[in-house]
């Protein structure tokens, strides 16, 4: 979408969010890297979550699916979401970091061999991922391994800041594909000339397979599994987990999901992605309205 199709109010609005949001950037990138992670991690946790409405989103999605978790332990996790994801923010604008790898080395898991395994006989991989962590820097650890990993984005709603969005997600690999029929179709073409692509795939898709995540309904896509069943790709599960000092990653491995019926294939990743949840729940992405209604 460009700024021109959208209503003169919207457009200025979005024009406002888009300077704010870039000044705050300018501002940490001008910053040592560390004091940088860590003052987009504060500023998210005590100005712009709570001003985003996001600890109300955090608190209603945690009472869904936790609702006996005591009142200290939910405020603490509206800041430690807060908290990562201005974490994760600057780590993807910070490209001289992202290239260079100084933060995201270690590579672990069940799935490694097997992972190493296609990559040597030049099977195409669909990471299957998640609003998880820092998932660029996994994603970056991938392309410097030797595997680069396009990814299927979903264009922001603002389309001014959505611009330099896009250009920070290209220093973790390329090609880019925006989700939609055209971006699709590419992808497709991406994975059966062998090369890879990492999805996001914990948001609610309200034409998705009607599944379960945390004990509660939640539409879930199924397209890139049968797009996998279709040509040949391995399904791979992997995310970046923050380490205990806040700014170094591991990048995840597990097991490839098992050839079968995309319903059940998208079953085992959100049972995955539950797992890691369980036990980084301060690094998963709660602000997201994953239990909608479909539609």
């Amino acid at each position: 979408m460009q700024p021109s199709d959208l209503p003169p109010r919207d457009r200025v609005g979005y024009y406002i969010v888009n300077l704010l949001l870039t000044g705050l950037i300018k501002l940490a990138l001008a910053l040592p890297y560390k004091t940088r992670v860590r003052f987009m991690g504060w500023l998210f946790a005590h100005v712009v979550g709570p001003l985003a409405g996001w600890n109300t989103r955090v608190r209603d999605n945690l009472a869904l699916v936790w609702p006996d978790l005591p009142e200290a332990r939910v405020g603490e996790l509206e800041r430690g979401v807060a908290d990562n994801a201005g974490r994760s923010l600057i780590e993807m604008y910070s490209s001289k970091e992202l290239r260079r790898g100084d933060w995201c080395k270690v590579m672990e898991g069940p799935g490694v061999a097997a992972y190493e395994a296609a990559r040597a006989k030049g099977q195409p991989i669909i990471f299957a991922s998640a609003h998880f962590g820092s998932y660029e820097e996994g994603r970056a650890l991938l392309t410097r391994s030797g595997s680069p990993a396009g990814a299927l984005y979903r264009p922001l709603n603002n389309p001014y800041f959505d611009r330099h969005y896009v250009s920070a997600l290209s220093v973790a690999g390329t090609p880019l594909f925006a989700r939609g029929r055209r971006g699709l179709g590419e992808m497709v073409r991406h994975l059966k000339g062998g090369g890879n692509v990492a999805i996001l795939l914990d948001q609610h898709m309200g034409t998705g397979a009607e599944l379960t995540f945390m004990g509660h309904r939640a539409y879930t896509s199924t397209s890139p599994f049968e797009i996998a069943e279709r040509y040949g790709a391995l399904v791979i599960p992997c995310f970046a987990i923050r380490q205990p000092d806040g700014l170094s990653f591991h990048l995840w491995i597990e097991e490839p999901i098992p050839s079968m019926a995309p319903e059940a294939m998208a079953q085992a990743y959100n049972d995955t992605l539950e797992a890691l949840v369980h036990r980084y729940p301060e690094q998963w992405l709660w602000v997201h309205r994953r239990w909608k209604e479909a539609g």
